[in-house]
């Protein structure tokens, strides 16, 4: 079978006890393979807070922002008031018989309004309890994606040379303890049904180090060379000209995707400029770091002379050494951004649009 299989877990329950954008991306995640999920928002603060972080285009009246759609599908929600009594006593009932909770509570809340690990395991045993903080359980500091941007190197290394340090533009710290915690819960999964299926387990993820678990070769180039990343816009600091951005003749930016040896010499033939195959500037991967400028000027100049379609009509492996540079209308135009598209019926009978929180294929 080709695809996912979206009724996987359709015997599966997960409360959702957390806002914003790292928890609800855990919660659609399940949702969108068949799972029940039952969020629970704050009925003071007029539910999620992404309710209300509406771009001037929105109606001030519409029920919900974009934001807040982008990972809130196929759920079912409830606005409570988790410190009266009734609604505690009506959350534990249901926890009785919830496979995940999902939390991201304030230091200290879980525990007050007994949404704590210890308090829900005791009520139900299997419970696997997912919870997200900012720098630690034990830790009462506050953070935010942002912060976390500007703490962890992102805000440092993002921009180009003569640009301010710059947060990248969409909360990826959130969207990476996401999957942190989705793969932390489907590992706790693995183990209970190693135990019979009565073993829960509390899986913990911080945005701190989720940032920093994902800093990569950037992290690997200080860690081993005491070389400090610094910016340099979309230039690969290991490899040119992979990320160089030029334009064509019909004014296309394109950004250069030559990763390799080969593929170096595939885009100086491809633009007739075979001769800097063996030039002493740019014949290495570490001569074409050292001499970046100059090789970007030849590739420029050349690069001019062709519409991206007549480069695309002369040479078919043009797509492996460049990609045009998109906006997401464009990006949304492909069939395959399409296919990855969900809509829901609202409740004021608007239709809502997010991109599903799956990318992958399994095939059994």
């Amino acid at each position: 079978m080709n695809g996912i299989n979206n009724t996987l877990f359709a015997d599966m329950k997960v409360l959702e006890l957390s806002s914003v954008l790292a928890g609800p991306a855990v919660g659609m995640f399940f949702a969108e393979l068949g799972a029940k999920v039952i969020k629970l928002e704050n009925v003071h603060t007029g539910g999620d807070v992404t309710r209300s972080w509406k771009m001037s285009v929105e109606h001030p009246d519409k029920e919900a922002s974009a934001y807040y759609y982008s990972v809130n599908w196929n759920k079912e929600t409830h606005l409570v008031d988790l410190s009266e009594e009734q609604v505690r006593r009506q959350v534990h009932e249901w926890v009785k018989e919830m496979d995940i909770v999902i939390s991201n509570f304030k230091h200290g809340s879980a525990e007050k309004l007994g949404m704590d690990y210890k308090t829900l395991q005791a009520i139900n045993p299997a419970l696997i309890y997912g919870s997200i903080s900012a720098y630690g359980k034990h830790d009462r500091r506050p953070g935010f994606d942002v912060s976390m941007q500007a703490e962890t190197g992102w805000v440092y290394m993002n921009g180009d040379e003569s640009s301010p340090p710059t947060k990248l533009p969409v909360a990826l710290i959130d969207i990476l303890a996401a999957h942190q915690l989705k793969e932390g819960i489907l590992i706790a999964m693995i183990k209970r049904s190693q135990s019979g299926g009565k073993q829960g387990s509390e899986v913990h993820v911080s945005l701190n180090k989720a940032s920093i678990a994902s800093l990569a070769n950037q992290a690997a180039n200080w860690l081993n060379l005491s070389v400090l990343p610094e910016r340099k816009g979309s230039k690969h600091p290991n490899i040119a000209p992979y990320g160089d951005v030029l334009q064509t003749k019909d004014i296309l930016p394109v950004m250069l995707t030559t990763g390799t040896q080969k593929q170096f010499e595939q885009l100086c033939t491809a633009l007739d400029l075979k001769w800097m195959i063996t030039d002493s500037r740019f014949v290495t991967n570490a001569q074409r770091i050292a001499n970046r400028s100059a090789m970007a000027d030849q590739l420029q100049k050349e690069l001019s002379r062709w519409n991206f379609k007549e480069l695309e009509q002369r040479d078919a492996a043009i797509w492996s050494l460049m990609a045009p540079i998109q906006n997401l209308k464009q990006v949304f135009q492909s069939p395959e951004a399409q296919k990855m598209v969900l809509e829901q019926l609202e409740s004021d009978g608007t239709i809502s649009k997010r991109v599903s929180t799956i990318a992958f294929e399994i095939e059994y």
